[in-house]
C-alpha cells in the first residue's frame, strides 16, 4: 500500500502539472492578445482583468514581458525581475522552466517567444507567465491525505484476501497432515485419494512408498521365517545327538550342545517376534478389555481360580497399538503369577492416561522385596525358582510393593481416542 500511494501521489502531481501549465498556456495566449501598436508606431499593452491576483504584491501568480529593451511586469512581482533562462524558446515556441520567485518562492513557469512585425522592423517578444508551487504542493497533500483512508480500508481488504487464499490454498496440506496423523495412529494404513486434484499426486506417491515398505518387510520376514526353519532341523539334531552321548555316558558334552542349542532356539524366536513386530507396526490395534476379559475367564476356570475373588474393571472401547497375541502372552503371564500368590482377591483395572493405556495388577499376597523390586523387570529375572514360572522381562512394568500386596503395571500407546471407529 505504500507504493501505491506514492504512484498515485506521482501521478497526481503530474497531471496537476499539466493542468496547471495549460492553465499558464491560456493566460500567456490573452497576455499576447492585449500587445498592440501606438499611435507613433510603438508596441503598448492594454488593460485587460485577466486575474486579481496579478494585481496583489507576492500573490505567486505572476507575469512578465520584454519587448525588446523595454520590460513590462505584473504588479504582483512589484520590484522583483525574474530571471529566465539566457536563450530564449524560438519565436512561436513555448517551454515549460522552473524559476526562484520572489520571498524565495518556487515557481513554474511558461516561457514563450514571438515576433511582432516583419521584417527588419519586427520586434521579438519574451512572456513569461509563472505560478508559485505551493499551491500544487498543497494540492497534492490534500489529494493523499483524502486518498489515505481509502487505501488503508483497501489494504486491509487485500490482507483479508491474502488470509482466506492461503488457507483455502493450505486446506488440502493440512487435510494430508491429518491423514498421516492417522496413520501413525493405526487408524488407517493409506492415505488413500479423496483429496483435491492437486494434492492426489502427492497422496499416490505416499501410498506406494507405504506399498513398497510393506513389500520389504514382507519379504524380511519371510526370510526369517525360512531361516528360522532352516535352522530347526539342525538344531533337533544336534539335540537328538546330544540325548546319543548323554546315553554313553558323556554328560557334560551332552550339557554343552543342549546349553547351544538352547540359545540358538532363543535368537532365532527373538529375530522371528522382531519381524512380526516390525512388520505390524502402525497396524497392529487390540482392545485390553477384550483381552483382560478372555485370560480372566480362562484363569477363573482352573481350581486355584475358582477360589478367589476376581475384581475386574476393564472398560471396553480403547484400542492399544499392540498385537493381539502379543498383548495375551504379557497379561496372560503377570496375571497368571498374580493368581499364584494372590490370598484371597485379584484385581485389574485398566485406564487411559493421556496417550497411554495402562492395565494394573493387584493382588493381596505376600508383596516383593523392597531390596529385589529393580531387578524384577530384567528379562527373564525370576524370584521364584520353582517350575512353572516365566519371568516378566517384556514389557517392563512398573512395579511397586506394599506389605500383603503386590502391584503390576505396565502402559501401551494409543492409537486414537476412545473411540470404536478406525
Amino acid at each position: 500500500m505504500t507504493f501505491a500511494a506514492i504512484g498515485l501521489a506521482l501521478l497526481f502531481d503530474r497531471h496537476a502539472t499539466r493542468v496547471a501549465v495549460a492553465d499558464l498556456e491560456a493566460r500567456a495566449m490573452a497576455l499576447i492578445a492585449t500587445i498592440e501598436r501606438g499611435e507613433a508606431g510603438g508596441i503598448r499593452t492594454r488593460p485587460i482583468a485577466l486575474d486579481p491576483r496579478y494585481d496583489m504584491p507576492f500573490s505567486g501568480a505572476y507575469w512578465q514581458m520584454r519587448i525588446g529593451e523595454r520590460m513590462l511586469h505584473s504588479r504582483s512581482l512589484w520590484d522583483v525581475t525574474l530571471v529566465p533562462p539566457e536563450q530564449p524558446p524560438p519565436a512561436g515556441a513555448s517551454a515549460v522552466i522552473a524559476l526562484e520567485g520572489p520571498q524565495e518562492q518556487s515557481l513554474l513557469a511558461v516561457d514563450r517567444g514571438l515576433l511582432l512585425g516583419n521584417g527588419p522592423d519586427a520586434q521579438a517578444v519574451r512572456l513569461i507567465v509563472a505560478v508559485d508551487r505551493r499551491a500544487l504542493s498543497q494540492a497534492r497533500s490534500a489529494f493523499i491525505g483524502d486518498l489515505l483512508p481509502y487505501l488503508a480500508v483497501l489494504g486491509a481488504l487485500f490482507l483479508l484476501a491474502s488470509w482466506v487464499q492461503i488457507r483455502v490454498g493450505l486446506r488440502p496440506l493440512s487435510q494430508v497432515g491429518a491423514r498421516v496423523a492417522t496413520l501413525d495412529s493405526g487408524q488407517n494404513n493409506r492415505l488413500g485419494e479423496d483429496f483435491p486434484t492437486e494434492v492426489v499426486p502427492l497422496a499416490r506417491e505416499i501410498d506406494q512408498l507405504l506399498d513398497a515398505r510393506d513389500r520389504d518387510l514382507a519379504r524380511a520376514r519371510h526370510r526369517a521365517a525360512d531361516l528360522a526353519h532352516g535352522f530347526k532341523t539342525p538344531l533337533q539334531a544336534l539335540l537328538g545327538d546330544a540325548e546319543l552321548l548323554r546315553g554313553r555316558g558323556e554328560h557334560e558334552v551332552a550339557q554343552a550342545i543342549e546349553e547351544v542349542v538352547g540359545v540358538m532356539h532363543s535368537h532365532v524366536d527373538r529375530e522371528l517376534a522382531r519381524a512380526r513386530i516390525h512388520s505390524d507396526h502402525g497396524h497392529a490395534r487390540t482392545d485390553p478389555a477384550v483381552v483382560i476379559d478372555k485370560i480372566a475367564k480362562v484363569l477363573a476356570r482352573t481350581p486355584r481360580g475358582g477360589e478367589i475373588l476376581w475384581q475386574i474393571e476393564a472398560p471396553s472401547g480403547f484400542f492399544a497399538r499392540i498385537d493381539g497375541d502379543d498383548l495375551i502372552e504379557v497379561l496372560g503371564a503377570l496375571m497368571e503369577n498374580a493368581l499364584r500368590f494372590a490370598r484371597h482377591s485379584l484385581r485389574v483395572t485398566l485406564r487411559a492416561e493421556e496417550a497411554v493405556l495402562v492395565v494394573t495388577i493387584r493382588d493381596d499376597g505376600p508383596g516383593v522385596p523392597e531390596s529385589q523390586l529393580e531387578a524384577l523387570p530384567e528379562r527373564g529375572r525370576r524370584l521364584d525358582q520353582t517350575p512353572g514360572g516365566q519371568g516378566s522381562g517384556w514389557p517392563s512394568p512398573r512395579i511397586s510393593s506394599r506389605p500383603h500386596a503386590a502391584i503390576w503395571s505396565c502402559g501401551m500407546p494409543i492409537p486414537a481416542s476412545r473411540s470404536g471407529s478406525p
